[in-house]
């Protein structure tokens, strides 16, 4: 390799600095090409002009073809010199400034002729304060300079990439568009920000794309875009160029969020993993698209009476038995179920529809696949170098650096993205105990104290914290929710009150004691009364979420309906009643799909619900139930406006461990409901319960209705008042409850 001089003035037109970054360009080593490469001023024996380089290592010859007819003919080619072996060319324009408008043309042995724009002729596309915010931690916009973006630049359309990998010797977009080959396309690294970026001319929408990333040590790294907006579909891993044109409908729903407050709503999600609800058996069963499966899913949900829909995670995942938990792919929704303005139906179609729309969030660790953020740039970039910090034992996964501004950036600016950019209206965030805590799952010796020499992961608690900050600031009306198990004091708090700032929390601890009771035989539960009754002690210390979820279905856990004892009409019998205590004590609803129709198996996540179960008389009594307790639960503010306030709820009989017989009521001003459970298969004539109102009381849900698979034994409709004292008030009513069934009744 040496250096060539040009032959008509006898003057190099490579030399200096241009020449010492032109040899790190051949030998792939470049983080400045527009150094060298592109259009620069220069002067030559007095005369003012503009020197044009080229690079193709392949190349046999090169034209520099001028447009605006500026000093030549409109497509002018003009002959460049070849100055540097290896594919450097080269071309002095005199009198000609910046800025320049040419193409290149490139001659191959073969034959071959490749023309194009010259990507190394447009100036940088993300700023100096999108870079400065980004470097601080702070750009609440990032997706919209980072990544793949297509735009027209000079009056030339291409895409602009911009990618963050501060520790890569050079970064270079590969694709088909130039063979996958990560010579051609280096990318010009932004001053000492660490972010890459390269408009390249003449791309389109649709184009798949990585990054090839020479690293510090050597070996080359090939990435998909941790930013990328669309992903190729699983098992592939490219990222994939992609511009919306969805023009969405659901005005009226956003108008009206910024004014909700979830936790004086109701709430009952729906949770769902979208490749699992409905398959398509006559096309090889496989899952639904995003636009297929939104009317129908809809349209249960609405029957069933539920307020939303939370999906498993959508964001991109190469392996579907993670459900979603293992990202990799964080802006960009899953190519299984179609593209990303195909999701952005599914949110529009729910919201015109009247429901609410909930993601889980995945911010706790991401995978160790090669392509992704692993390693990004050579180095431990995303995660933390030391295993003790940087790895999950339990999943094999790896934890974010949540102390790096950067990092920090990238997961507050992808919440606000899904808020925003899809209309999500709020976020489930998993795992939440996993990132509190640095000594999670680990033995002795096994993790770093923080700086006080506590177990509090401190930056990860910063985080939450901000997090829900932003998204109370920047999408007022959305909420957070928290997956969170320990006793951690404060998750659902204001943040400025000392904290997490979370909307909600998942109650962990009463979903786990409300179905170790239910699972028990009713002979027993005489003696284990308390597990129901001890959540009430620290109902009102959080805001709750009562879960039955998709954990609670799996991995040898039972469906839910084979955890209830007794004999096949018990076990539904009892499951009526759990959902029935569910929807009518303190704090929001969560049921896991199918739950409505007591599937017998556990719940797989590469095949349908066994929707051929409807077909049993007592699974449609069921879903008739679940839907009469959804409008029930909507419909009577009682059930959700107090509950996070102890005058929402309070106990009626809490203590009749004998006959299994809990009361309560349910009070929001003058609305109020009272709940009976009778938890045995012994009905229970003549059970008298004190009542606040001097009222006579409706049935608003009798369980164990004949319509819903129930004994239908011999109930009144109501019940009259009777002026003797009982439970504290002074009235009472007398009732006849039902065999393992729960009474919900309201002032006639």
């Amino acid at each position: 390799m040496h250096e060539m001089v040009a032959h008509r003035t006898g003057v190099p037109l490579l030399a200096g600095a241009a020449l010492e970054e032109a040899r790190r360009l051949l030998h792939g080593q470049s983080a400045d090409p527009h150094r060298v490469l592109g259009a620069h001023p220069v002067t030559r024996h007095g005369s003012r002009g503009v020197v044009v380089r080229t690079f193709h290592p392949d190349a046999a010859s090169a034209e520099c073809l001028l447009f605006e007819g500026s000093g030549g003919t409109q497509g002018q080619a003009i002959p460049m010199e070849r100055v540097l072996d290896g594919g450097v060319f080269a071309v002095f324009l005199p009198d000609r400034q910046l800025p320049l408008s040419y193409r290149v043309r490139l001659h191959f042995a073969d034959g071959n002729v490749w023309e194009r724009d010259d990507p190394y002729r447009f100036l940088p596309t993300i700023g100096d304060l999108d870079l400065h915010l980004f470097n601080e931690g702070s750009h609440r916009r990032l997706w919209e300079c980072m990544g793949a973006h297509p735009r027209r630049v000079d009056g030339v359309d291409g895409v602009a990439f911009a990618v963050w990998a501060p520790n890569a010797v050079r970064v270079s977009v590969v694709g088909d568009f130039c063979r996958w080959d990560g010579r051609l396309l280096p990318m010009r690294q932004m001053g000492v920000s660490g972010v890459f970026e390269l408009f390249v001319p003449g791309l389109t929408p649709g184009w798949l794309y990585k990054y090839e990333i020479r690293t510090q040590s050597g070996p080359l790294r090939i990435k998909a875009d941790p930013y990328a907006f669309c992903a190729e579909p699983p098992p592939g891993a490219a990222s994939r160029v992609y511009a919306s044109n969805y023009t969405w409908s659901d005005d009226a729903w956003m108008a009206s969020r910024p004014n909700r407050d979830i936790t004086r709503e109701p709430l009952a999600a729906y949770e769902v993993h979208l490749g699992s609800w409905r398959r398509v058996p006559e096309d090889g069963h496989r899952p639904l698209t995003y636009r297929e499966i939104a009317p129908p899913l809809v349209e249960h949900v609405k029957n069933l009476g539920f307020t939303h829909v939370e999906l498993l995670p959508i964001a991109e995942h190469p392996f579907g038995g993670s459900w979603g938990y293992q990202v990799t792919g964080y802006y960009a929704p899953t190519a299984r179920h179609g593209t990303p303005d195909d999701f952005r139906f599914f949110v529009d179609y729910c919201h015109r529809h009247g429901v609410g729309v909930i993601l889980d969030w995945v911010p706790a660790h991401f995978p160790k696949d090669d392509f992704a953020l692993r390693r990004f740039d050579g180095t431990a970039l995303y995660e933390h170098e030391d295993p003790r910090l940087g790895e999950h034992p339990d999943w094999g996964t790896l934890i974010f650096n949540y102390g790096r501004n950067e990092v920090r950036n990238f997961l507050v600016a992808n919440a606000l993205f899904w808020l925003r950019e899809y209309h999500v209206d709020g976020l489930r965030v998993d795992a939440v105990a996993s990132m509190l805590y640095l000594d999670y799952s680990r033995r002795e010796g096994e993790w770093y104290p923080n700086r006080y020499g506590g177990k509090e992961n401190l930056e990860a608690i910063d985080l939450m914290r901000h997090v829900n900050e932003v998204v109370r600031e920047d999408c007022p009306g959305c909420f957070t929710i928290a997956e969170e198990s320990t006793g951690w004091t404060g998750v659902s708090r204001p943040a400025r009150e000392g904290g997490l700032g979370f909307s909600l929390k998942w109650n962990m601890g009463w979903m786990h004691d409300t179905l170790l009771y239910f699972s028990r035989d009713p002979v027993h539960r005489r003696f284990h009364q308390d597990d129901l009754t001890f959540a009430m002690l620290y109902e009102h210390s959080e805001r709750f979420i009562n879960p039955l979820s998709h954990d609670e279905v799996v991995h040898g856990k039972r469906s839910l309906l084979e955890k209830m004892p007794g004999d096949y009409w018990q076990k539904f019998a009892n499951l009526r009643v759990l959902l029935a205590y569910q929807f009518t004590r303190p704090g929001k609803k969560l049921l896991f799909m199918g739950s409505e129709f007591a599937p017998y198996s556990e719940w797989y996540y590469d095949a349908s619900l066994d929707w051929h179960l409807l077909d049993d008389p007592l699974r449609q009594g069921l879903m008739r139930c679940c839907a009469r307790l959804g409008h029930l639960y909507r419909e009577s503010p009682c059930l959700w406006r107090g509950d996070a306030e102890g005058p929402g709820f309070s106990w009626i009989d809490c203590a009749d461990r004998e006959q299994s017989v809990l009361s309560y009521i349910r009070r929001h001003g003058d609305d109020l409901q009272v709940v009976v459970l009778n938890l045995t298969p012994v009905p229970r004539d003549g059970y008298r319960i004190g009542v606040p109102a001097a009222a006579a009381y409706a049935v608003r849900l009798n369980t164990d209705e004949a319509a819903f698979g129930g004994s239908g034994y011999s109930t009144a409709a109501g019940a009259a008042v009777e002026p003797l004292g009982m439970h504290g008030f002074p009235q009472s009513i007398r009732l006849s409850l039902p065999p393992l069934s729960a009474l919900v009744l309201a002032p006639a």
